[in-house]
């Protein structure tokens, strides 16, 4: 018997999930798709540097799966670049996170955590300092 799929959790949803080539007409274009949890693994390891494990931790399941996860999506946005496709993203299996992102102050070492789409904070709500910085995992 296999084993169910686990939903991964996607932590960012862009309003782009279509990407095509320039110059290319759509009635000519072949497409390949990349799942929302694919992209969210493309994010966190490549985007923001995580380690499989902290990427893996975030979405919810272990470092190999994050690991092979991660290893098809590259896979998948390859063939559309060596082979000029279109990359549709949509499906999977996940769940939509809000995961609060984590700031600190330079100036105080304070931490603190933001809503999602709340903008990066202009000053520390301790010290006031306008050195401010994002931390990595949130």
């Amino acid at each position: 018997m296999v084993r169910p799929i686990i939903s991964r959790k996607v932590g960012f949803n862009p309003e782009v999930s279509y990407f095509k080539p320039r110059g290319i007409p759509m009635l000519d274009l072949e497409e390949v798709l990349l799942t929302v949890d694919e992209r969210e693994a493309i994010r966190l390891a490549d985007f923001q540097g995580l380690s499989h494990e902290d990427g893996g931790e975030l979405m919810g399941v272990s470092r190999a799966t994050f690991g092979r996860i991660l290893r098809n999506a590259r896979r998948i946005i390859a063939d559309a670049i060596i082979s000029g496709k279109a990359i549709n993203i949509q499906g999977g299996t996940y769940e939509m996170v809000e995961t609060p992102r984590l700031f600190a102050c330079d100036a105080c070492s304070h931490e603190w955590e933001e809503a999602p789409g709340t903008g990066r904070p202009e000053k520390c709500p301790s010290c006031g300092s306008a050195d401010v910085m994002r931390l990595k995992i949130a």
